[in-house]
């Protein structure tokens, strides 16, 4: 499903634009992560676990995309800058889902991770909408 996701990315960024896809997507796509905490039943789970990840990559080449034709790629007599890493959270991460899980209620992490990524996607629409 992912790889189908990643597949459908460039017909809806033509039909639809870079931007909009790739925050109507990534929006739809947490809508169903939140939804999965609510299913009544585990093949309603997995249902809405395969259309969440139908949806879920479309952001990745629209988001690449969009950002080379916002940003200037820098030349090549330029200094590089330096990297930075991406995964300092991640051993933390799984500590406090299972807090949250445990402390709080077995679905939480999925309303709170849909909930969180909904508010970014909102904000990055209407930080670069215009």
């Amino acid at each position: 499903m992912t790889a189908a996701s990643l597949l459908l990315a460039p017909r809806a960024a033509r039909r639809f634009g870079l931007l909009n896809t790739m925050v109507v997507s990534h929006l739809i796509s947490n809508v169903f992560l939140i939804a999965i905490a609510a299913a009544p039943a585990a093949w309603v789970a997995v249902a809405l676990l395969y259309a969440r990840q139908l949806l879920s990559q479309m952001d990745v080449p629209t988001r690449q995309a969009y950002v080379m034709a916002v940003v200037e790629t820098m030349s090549a007599r330029r200094r590089r800058p330096r990297r930075r890493s991406a995964d300092g959270g991640a051993g933390v991460s799984p500590s406090v889902t299972g807090w949250v899980m445990a402390s709080v209620a077995l679905a939480a992490p999925f309303v709170l991770g849909g909930g969180l990524k909904i508010v970014y996607d909102v904000l990055l629409w209407v930080t670069f909408r215009t």
